[in-house]
């Protein structure tokens, strides 16, 4: 493209010379960045633009400790844990999985270890030491801290401008998350998914604030005759921990309210308990199998006082009180306002080539990440989408130009 200055309004714009190893990378999170890392090892010119702390996204995942990925090797079992995106990812997987991406992070000095549940997180068990070292490695690509607000295709390249000033080049890559507003590809005409939360706690039509902070390992939960089992977390407004999770993903976009019923102990025979404790007041009792605190929110939903004694529970206080232990019901009713982890929805599949993360419509421009429709339960696997994707956009262009 021949150089030409533009008068744009409020900013003037410049366009430099394209040329084919010319790459903009919009948004440095986790996919732009390993992304930048695989073109500028294969000698291309990466420019990444983006309006904040580059890779701050990686800082809280996985509680600080930076869950990097899942010890789920096999492509096709791995893609299983994404709600929205699994036929999609099986390329993707079967070309950069688990195995390449351990690879990919021990090469730029990231040891890890796989913990009991299969996650896998540096040795460090440092975020910041991960985003440190992937910065590092990709220190000779250039970084220009504005925020792009559109793109339009040109006749041999990409105009891209920003809230200072317009540039050109010949393959862009656009990797703003999940959280980003998508008005920068508005005129494209290429179809999004509307957005919403998934991985977040839920909010319920019943006051449990007076339970916030209990957690309950491995319960059962029953929502449309499905089972899904993990540890439960009472939240002042609701309910939270890595089964909410598993729940609010696969119903991200499940019309509100629903019900859910919550397993709080597996099956037990409670009149033996109670005879064995006839002794105690029935909240005591109950403690040997709920927290305390349960006990005591059962007892006051059911209008029985938590200083009865055991022996005077009779049989339909002793029924209604097991049902409640076993099938506690809970109104969903919304999901906690700040607390969203990745969101479901972005740009449609259907528009994305998955053996390149090619636009069908354009080629030479690219998406990766959560920018996607792409969402994974707890547990490494968004991360690890993002890792894969980024690399395989990364291969395309790579490709891309040894066939020029």
């Amino acid at each position: 493209m021949e150089q030409e200055s533009i008068s744009s309004g409020k900013h003037k714009t410049l366009y430099k010379n394209c040329s084919n190893k010319s790459i903009a990378i919009i948004g440095a999170g986790p996919a732009g960045c390993i992304c930048a890392k695989t073109l500028a090892d294969a000698g291309f010119e990466v420019t990444l633009f983006d309006k904040g702390k580059y890779l701050k996204t990686l800082l809280p995942t996985g509680g600080g400790r930076c869950n990097l990925s899942n010890a789920q090797y096999d492509f096709k079992e791995l893609a299983k844990n994404y709600p929205r995106g699994e036929k999609f990812l099986y390329s993707v997987f079967a070309r950069f999985g688990v195995n390449e991406t351990l690879k990919f992070f021990e090469n730029i000095g990231i040891n890890t270890y796989v913990q009991e549940d299969n996650r896998i997180f540096p040795v460090s068990n440092s975020a910041k030491e991960v985003r440190e070292k992937l910065l590092k490695s990709i220190h000779k690509c250039k970084f220009i801290k504005e925020e792009i607000i559109s793109i339009a295709k040109l006749d041999n390249c990409y105009k891209i401008t920003s809230n200072k000033s317009s540039y050109a080049f010949d393959n862009v890559i656009i990797a703003i998350g999940g959280h980003s507003s998508l008005e920068l590809i508005s005129g494209l005409g290429i179809n999004i998914i509307p957005q919403t939360q998934a991985l977040v706690g839920l909010t319920t039509q019943e006051d449990l604030s007076k339970l916030s902070g209990v957690k309950i390992s491995n319960v059962k939960v029953t929502i449309d005759k499905k089972y899904y089992y993990g540890d439960i977390l009472f939240t002042h407004n609701g309910v939270s921990g890595p089964v909410i999770y598993t729940i609010s993903s696969i119903y991200a976009r499940k019309e509100l309210p629903y019900n859910i019923s919550v397993e709080l102990h597996p099956p037990f025979d409670l009149q033996e308990v109670l005879n064995k404790n006839s002794h105690k007041t029935i909240k005591n009792t109950l403690k040997e199998v709920i927290p305390a605190s349960v006990a005591s929110y059962i007892l006051s939903e059911l209008n029985i006082s938590e200083n009865t004694l055991s022996a005077y529970i009779g049989k339909t206080s002793r029924d209604r009180i097991l049902n409640s232990i076993q099938n506690l019901q809970l109104k969903i009713t919304g999901k906690t306002p700040k607390g969203e982890v990745v969101t479901c929805g972005g740009i449609d599949l259907k528009e994305i080539n998955s053996k390149t993360m090619e636009a069908k419509k354009y080629p030479g421009l690219y998406f990766t990440g959560e920018v996607l429709d792409i969402d994974g339960l707890c547990g490494g696997f968004n991360l690890q989408a993002c890792w894969s994707e980024g690399y395989i956009a990364a291969q395309s262009i790579i490709k891309n130009n040894q066939n020029l």
